[in-house]
């Protein structure tokens, strides 16, 4: 982390120094000299960090060491920001009319003059700080190579000896994977197990490798740990070794003189006529397989690999030379994690059975395990020293956290999940922490993460790749590392929400100071004196430690906050002057206070899900801001000062408005002023409310935002489509468009002639004439959603023959009473939905039609008597929705005793969703009693 740290703040001289030379008189000598001094320690903290995490005997010197250099490297950001803000201040003054800036002058003259000592007489003091880090180093002899390691226990050997009593859950994976050895193709394959540390990967793999089926059906075996420093070398001995032995023969001598290319072709030369089965247990190098390949041929006898691993990267570099199959391993479900937990907790009780008054208990202390496998056992070990006492069980229940860091039952568990941490690069490592701020349990939505983490400055900037993107991979990395889970996908194949284990979050927060990251309540934000550069509000903690400013704190969020003081904003301009990140989402924030405009520094803001109305002029200071997120807030207008923020990227806005006659649930867009051409950095806008606009000069503006990936148009009057089909036409970066009609009026979108060529999803809202010609030009869409736009058969053959098209989405817009799925289109179709289609009696679907179809939502379709017969052959159907469909038909579905359950027997979720005159909405299942009590 330290070498973050510093990375970033090398980052910051390395943007200072490229500014104009005039701006940095006075200090250009120390920033200079900071910034070549840094670079030298840098060089030196990758292995020194490294080391300073696996705590070696002998090593505290180098963790002192290690966070010595990350205080001053966060110092030194804090004094770089401080000076830019100082710039902002003198320019901002200077930019007033003549004769108030005179008057200005004068009065600011001394005060300037003053802070510009303050700030360069702190830079040449971190320049001699810096340079005693650097000759601290060399005086007490911090050589990284020079320390002596101490071999320690590895907690994680023991695991893969486990007796199968004391394991569960583990028979049908093992058999799956006997199966998969012993049979199939003859050329060689390679399993992988892939999950996260403690889920049982290594104790699988050893009752694979060791049942008598596979042991007999090979010719040859053997296991060889791999761990994150191996040799090639000393691998490819080992793995010869094994074979030799498991064979009951005296390996030759001379394997221990062999250099790697002797040793792959002895290798090849005892392994060309035998059937083997290799493991490579807790692979964590993507390029391992570079190393193997060659060693392992391919004799066509059925040879089987196995591969354990927490990185789901090291699997693919298999796939180039032979068959894969990868095996994901999932956390156990609850009823099995608690068995698993009693055979521990009474492994000495002849029935193994927990008495009553601990019933409750176990299954809370299972929850938090959330079915892994590692921390059960353990705990389950350390419960059963504690016999049947009640309140030992609630002592560790209650104190779950404090044990997982001191209890030495519980410590290899943090050791064995750290691993993952530790193999991390540098530049995913305070990605990854900063995940701490989100509280335990929490569903983290990934373009919220991706956002914070740009603001903060984790992301690096790659040729052709936004930042955001390029966050999304650090993501996916951090998910194939499996350090992070993913929580949802949305239609487009991409994840939309994810989580942190529990357990693994227990690390992330023991490592918190690292990051110096905080949890504590609003109420004590005005009085807190914490050494914070990240703040988690919390009503449900008190955390208020002693220490430094807490102007250092670059971001705020606020979560399960019931109130806000008046005094925020005030508290925030005068005390968080450094500030990046204000995120309230959620809380009751019903007011912005003109101080916003004092956060100089603040690069994200969201104001979702609040009761905020308006916004300040002030906002307009903020020429930082990158991301403006006021979503399902109260804010139906932008103030014009919104043109001064050329630096914003993403914009969300919008409020939304239920219509009870329609029984539907409406967004509206913000309305903007119509001089707006400086947003030119804009990437998302959604979206803007046009219905009070008489000119086209909003649309030209538009037209001007040529980085726009993401639109939304709200409340559009047929006058402007043309003028806005042009603007569109020159978005060549557009990937979604949404395009809401004003009173569900026509949409007149016929003039555009070249689409966005990556356009990936599409939303239009209002009357068509018919389905635009362009439309058929889209080849990258996805997804399509259609409102009210009353189409016909012919529209839907259009829509059917792209190539790309996963989810449609047709709610109020269909004329016919027939609605025809023909054979040969939406082949490609996963996720259909047939709304409040009131005219449509008869659905009809061809067999073989939508054979990749896996999710399909009716109703309310108030006419429609009967599902067709042919959904009984759509084999790839997992999810069939009903939404107040007529009780007459839900009834011919029920089990046993609807004539048309056999059309449905075959989908494994099948759900009813019925809407009472309270809007409440109950979901029931197939089969459920409820179910038909409501019906009859």
């Amino acid at each position: 982390m330290a070498e973050v740290a510093a990375s970033l703040a090398t980052e910051k001289l390395t943007s200072l120094l490229s500014r104009d030379v005039e701006l940095l008189r006075g200090v250009h000598e120390e920033v200079e000299d900071i910034k070549v001094e840094l670079e030298f320690i840098t060089c030196f903290l990758k292995e020194a960090d490294a080391m300073a995490a696996r705590d070696h005997q002998g090593s505290t010197s180098i963790i002192t060491w290690v966070k010595l250099v990350r205080e001053t490297a966060f110092r030194i950001e804090d004094a770089i920001d401080d000076y830019i803000l100082h710039l902002h201040v003198v320019n901002s003054h200077e930019h007033h009319g003549f004769i108030k800036a005179y008057l200005c002058k004068a009065a600011k003259f001394l005060e300037g003059m003053k802070k510009r000592h303050e700030i360069a007489s702190e830079l040449r003091d971190i320049r001699i700080s810096v340079r005693g880090i650097g000759q601290k180093r060399k005086r007490y002899g911090l050589n990284v190579s020079g320390n002596t390691v101490v071999i320690r226990r590895d907690p994680r050997v023991g695991m893969q000896f486990v007796h199968d009593n004391e394991l569960v859950g583990i028979d049908s994976p093992r058999n799956e994977l006997v199966r998969r050895l012993i049979s199939g193709p003859p050329v060689r394959t390679v399993v992988s197990l892939v999950g996260m540390g403690g889920i049982g990967k290594t104790t699988l793999a050893r009752k694979v490798y060791e049942n008598q089926t596979v042991v007999q059906h090979f010719d040859c075996h053997a296991w060889v740990t791999v761990t994150q420093s191996f040799h090639v070398e000393e691998v490819l001995r080992t793995l010869l070794r094994r074979f030799y032995e498991a064979r009951k023969e005296s390996p030759p001598d001379s394997i221990g003189r062999m250099d790697e290319e002797e040793l792959i072709g002895k290798s090849r030369e005892y392994l060309h006529d035998k059937r083997y089965v290799a493991v490579f247990d807790d692979v964590w190098n993507q390029d391992f397989w570079h190393s193997i390949e060659h060693v392992l041929l391919d004799n066509n006898k059925g040879c089987r690999i196995i591969i354990t691993t927490r990185n789901e990267k090291v699997v693919e570099f298999c796939k180039k030379s032979s068959l894969i199959h990868v095996h994901n391993l999932r956390p156990l479900p609850l009823e099995l994690a608690r068995e698993l937990l009693h055979r521990t907790a009474f492994r000495f009780d002849p029935e193994k059975q927990c008495p009553p008054e601990l019933k409750d208990l176990s299954l809370d202390i299972v929850r938090r395990c959330q079915g892994l496998p590692l921390a059960i056992v353990a705990i389950g070990g350390l419960l059963s020293t504690k016999g049947k006492d009640v309140l030992q069980w609630k002592s560790l229940h209650n104190q779950f956290s404090a044990e997982f860091d001191s209890n030495p039952h519980l410590t290899d568990i943090k050791k064995i999940l750290s691993f993952s941490y530790h193999d991390l690069p540098y530049y995913l490592k305070s990605c990854f922490l900063y995940l701490g701020m989100f509280p335990e349990d929490h569903s983290i939505r990934c373009g919220r993460l991706f956002r914070l983490w740009v603001a903060e400055g984790f992301v690096k900037q790659k040729q052709h790749a936004t930042l955001e993107e390029v966050a999304r991979e650090y993501l996916i990395e951090l998910i194939h590392r499996s350090l992070v889970q993913v929580e949802s996908i949305d239609s487009m194949g991409r994840v939309r929400e994810c989580r942190v284990h529990d357990l693994m979050r227990e690390v992330i927060l023991s490592k918190s100071e690292e990051l110096n990251l905080i949890q504590t309540s609003v109420r004590n934000l005005e009085s807190f004196k914490g050494k914070v550069r990240h703040l988690s509000l919390h009503d449900r903690t008190n955390n208020n430690t002693g220490g430094s400013s807490k102007s250092q704190a670059h971001s705020i969020i606020a979560f399960e906050v019931a109130d806000i003081p008046e005094s925020l904003f005030i508290t925030l301009s005068r005390d968080f002057k450094f500030l990046k990140e204000l995120d309230f989402e959620g809380v009751p924030l019903s007011y912005v206070h003109e101080e916003l405009g004092d956060l100089f520094h603040l690069r994200y803001l969201s104001l979702r899900d609040t009761k905020v109305t308006m916004l300040p002029e002030s906002i307009g200071k903020l020429h930082n801001l990158q991301t403006l997120d006021l979503k399902r807030s109260l804010v139906h207008a932008l103030p014009a000062a919104m043109n001064k923020l050329h630096n914003l990227q993403y914009l969300a806005a919008y409020y939304t408005i239920y219509d009870r006659n329609s029984n539907f649930h409406s967004r509206r867009g913000v309305k903007m002023s119509n001089s707006f051409a400086n947003l030119d950095s804009l990437e998302k806008l959604f979206s803007v409310c046009v219905e009070t606009l008489e000119r086209d000069e909003f649309f030209i503006e538009l037209a001007r935002l040529k980085q726009l990936k993401k639109l939304g148009i709200s409340r559009l009057k047929p006058k402007h489509g043309a003028a806005l089909c042009t603007a569109i036409e020159q978005m060549n970066n557009l990937q979604s468009l949404s395009i809401t009609a004003k009173d569900e009026g026509f949409l007149e979108l016929q003039s555009i002639t070249c689409p966005p060529i990556f356009l990936r999803s599409l939303c239009l809202r209002g009357r068509l004439t018919k389905l635009p010609n362009w439309v058929s030009k889209l080849q990258n869409l996805v997804r399509i959603g259609l409102h009210w736009s009353r189409i016909s058969d012919d529209s839907l053959k259009i829509l059917g023959v792209l190539p790309n098209l996963l989810k449609f989405q047709l709610t109020n817009g269909y004329d016919g009473a027939q609605l025809h799925f023909e054979k040969g289109y939406f082949n490609g179709l996963k996720e259909l939905a047939l709304r409040m289609l009131n005219g449509l009696n008869r659905l009809t679907i061809d067999e073989g039609a939508l054979p990749s179809l896996e999710w399909l939502s009716i109703g309310p379709c108030r006419y429609l008597e009967e599902l067709p017969w042919t959904v009984s052959s759509l084999k790839s159907l997992k999810h069939l929705a009903f939404h107040n469909m007529p009780n007459s038909f839900a009834l011919k579905l029920v089990p046993n005793e609807g004539a048309d359950h056999w059309k449905v027997e075959h989908i494994p979720n099948v759900v009813f969703c019925c809407t009472n005159g309270s809007m409440q909405c109950y979901v029931y299942r197939l089969g459920d009693q409820r179910l038909l009590q409501a019906l009859r």
